[in-house]
C-alpha cells in the first residue's frame, strides 16, 4: 500500500515508546454533525487509529452501550452510504488512520465490490468485520484487498492455535486481539499475576504467528487498564468508554483521549 496510514500510526507510536491508541466511535451517534465533531476531537486529542463503527440492527458482539449508540445512530438515519459520506467529509480535514468496524450483513447488502470501492473512495484505510470468519469472508475480503484496504483480523481468547494461524494469515494492518470472552463493555478481568499471565500468554501466542502489530481491546475503560495493556501489546483499543463520552460531547471525548493516551506511554 503506497500510503499506509495504519502502518505509519503504529510506527509513530513505537518511535514515541508507547502503544498506539485505537479509538472506536459509532458513526452517526447523536447525528452526523455531532458524530463528526466527536471523531475529530478524538483525532485532535491524539488517537492514532479510529475505528469508525457502522451501525447495525443486530450487533451480536457489542454490549449495551454500543448497541444503544447504534440504535441512536439509526434513528438519525445512519446507513452504510451515509457513514461513508461522513468519512469522506472527515478526510477533507484529517489524515488519521481510519478503519471501518462493523458486521458483514450491511456490507454484503451493498455488495462486496461496491462496498470496498466506496469505502476506498471515501478514504478508509481498512475494514474490520466482526462476524466474517476466514472461510466465508471472501466476498468482502477479496474486494477490500483489491481496493487497497487492510483486512483486519480478530482473534479471541478462545481461538485455537490452528485457527489463530489461519485467521492472521489472511490479514494486514494489525491484529485485533479480543481480551475477554464476552461482548464489548464487559469487565476486563482485574489486574493480578494470574490475569496478567493469561493476557500475556494470549498476546504472545498471537505474536508468534504474525509480524503484524497486535492491538488489545474489549473491556478497556480506564487509564489503569490502558497502562497494563500498553506494556503487553502494540496498541490498545477503547470503545465503550469513548462512546459514553461522546454522548456528553466532543469536549468529554477530548478529555478521555488525553487521559488514555498518557496511559499508552511505556
Amino acid at each position: 500500500m503506497s500510503d499506509d496510514r495504519v502502518a505509519a500510526a503504529f510506527a509513530r507510536a513505537r518511535s514515541e515508546e508507547r502503544a498506539a491508541l485505537v479509538a472506536y466511535l459509532t458513526a452517526y451517534d447523536g447525528g452526523p454533525e455531532h458524530s463528526l465533531a466527536c471523531v475529530r476531537a478524538a483525532i485532535d486529542a491524539g488517537a492514532d487509529v479510529i475505528e469508525l463503527g457502522i451501525p447495525f440492527s443486530d450487533p451480536s458482539a457489542d454490549g449495551p452501550a454500543i448497541c444503544a449508540a447504534m440504535v441512536r445512530a439509526r434513528a438519525h438515519g445512519a446507513t452504510v452510504d451515509r457513514v461513508l459520506e461522513l468519512l469522506a467529509t472527515l478526510r477533507r480535514s484529517h489524515d488519521a488512520a481510519v478503519v471501518l468496524f462493523g458486521y458483514a450483513n450491511p456490507m454484503l447488502h451493498k455488495g462486496g465490490e461496491a462496498f470496498a470501492a466506496a469505502a476506498a473512495q471515501a478514504g478508509a484505510d481498512g475494514v474490520l468485520v466482526v462476524d466474517a470468519p476466514p472461510e466465508s469472508a471472501g466476498p468482502l475480503r477479496e474486494p477490500a484487498r483489491a481496493h487497497g484496504l487492510h483486512w483486519i483480523p480478530l482473534v479471541a481468547p478462545t481461538t485455537t492455535a490452528e485457527r489463530r494461524t489461519l485467521i492472521t494469515a489472511g490479514g494486514s494492518g494489525f491484529v485485533y486481539a479480543i481480551t475477554l470472552a464476552g461482548v464489548t463493555g464487559a469487565a476486563l478481568q482485574e489486574q493480578g499475576s494470574a490475569a496478567d499471565a493469561t493476557l500475556r500468554a494470549q498476546l504472545e501466542a498471537t505474536r508468534a504467528v504474525t509480524s503484524l502489530p497486535v492491538a488489545a481491546g474489549f473491556g478497556v475503560r480506564r487509564r489503569t487498564q490502558v497502562v497494563r495493556l500498553a506494556a503487553l501489546a502494540d496498541g490498545v483499543v477503547v470503545g465503550t468508554a469513548l462512546v459514553e463520552a461522546a454522548q456528553r460531547g466532543p469536549r468529554a471525548v477530548t478529555e478521555l483521549v488525553h487521559e488514555l493516551r498518557e496511559g499508552c506511554l511505556r
